[in-house]
C-alpha cells in the first residue's frame, strides 16, 4: 500500500483518549509520518482512561508508541509542548493535515483566538495560515455559547469540526467498534479509502465500489 506522506496527531486532556490511540493505530498504516504532540493533560487522561502511562520524555513516549501501535520506528515523532524547532511549527516544514483527537475546550479557544501559546496551538494554526486540513474532534457535554463561538470561528476559518459522536446503525459490540467508526469519518475527511467500518447501506466497501460503478456505467 502506498502511504501519504504526512500528518500531525494533536491529543489535549478531553476525556475520549481511546478515541485517539484507535485513531493514531490506523494513522501509521497510512501515512510514512505522524507527528505527534499530548498535552500534559492528555498524558493524564491517557492514564486515567487507558492505563497507558507515558514518559515525559519525547523520545521514550515515541519509543512506547510506536511499541503500543505495533509499528516501524521510523513513522511515529513524538515532541514537547514547547518544542518551536520542531518541523510542525512553522509553515515552511509542517504537514498539511492535522488532526486533533480529542480536543479540549481550552485547546480550541486558543486556536480560536490565535494564541499559539503551546506547540500543538501553533501547529494547528499553522495548518490554517497555510490552508491545509484542520480536522477537530472537540468532546464536551454539554457545550457552552462561548464553546459553540470558538467551534464556529474555527469552522468558518476553514476547520473541520467532527465531534467524538459514533454512530450505532452498524451494532457495534465493544469500544473499539465505537473508536473505529469516529476513526472511519476521519480517515474518510482525509480522503483516504479504508475498510475500518462498511458505509451506510452497505456490508463492505466493495459493495459500494461495485455499485458505484454501476451507476457510473449507467449514466
Amino acid at each position: 500500500m502506498t502511504k501519504n506522506n504526512s500528518i500531525t496527531l494533536g491529543i489535549t486532556g478531553a476525556s475520549g483518549a481511546f478515541y485517539a490511540i484507535n485513531l493514531l493505530k490506523h494513522l501509521v498504516n497510512y501515512y510514512q509520518n505522524v507527528h505527534v504532540v499530548i498535552s500534559d493533560a492528555g498524558r493524564i487522561v491517557l492514564a486515567t482512561e487507558m492505563d497507558l502511562t507515558l514518559p515525559e520524555s519525547p523520545k521514550k513516549t515515541q519509543i512506547a508508541l510506536t511499541e503500543y501501535c505495533q509499528t516501524s520506528s521510523e513513522i511515529i515523532s513524538v515532541y514537547s509542548k514547547e518544542n518551536w524547532f520542531s518541523p510542525i511549527a512553522s509553515g515552511s516544514a509542517a504537514p498539511k493535515q492535522m488532526v486533533i483527537c480529542p480536543a479540549s475546550m481550552g485547546c480550541i479557544s486558543a486556536i480560536a483566538t490565535g494564541a499559539s501559546n503551546t506547540l500543538m496551538e501553533r501547529a494547528a494554526d499553522v495548518v490554517l495560515k497555510e490552508r491545509g486540513q484542520l480536522i477537530l474532534l472537540p468532546r464536551e457535554m454539554p457545550y457552552s455559547t462561548i464553546h459553540l463561538r470558538n467551534l464556529l470561528t474555527l469552522s468558518e476559518a476553514g476547520a473541520t469540526i467532527m465531534p467524538a459522536s459514533p454512530g450505532f446503525y452498524n451494532r457495534p459490540k465493544n469500544l473499539d467498534d465505537l473508536a473505529n467508526f469516529v476513526s472511519a469519518r476521519v480517515l474518510n475527511h482525509l480522503k483516504i479509502e479504508n475498510e475500518i467500518v462498511s458505509p451506510w447501506g452497505y456490508k463492505n466497501l466493495k459493495d459500494k465500489n461495485v455499485d458505484d460503478k454501476n451507476k457510473e456505467d449507467n449514466q
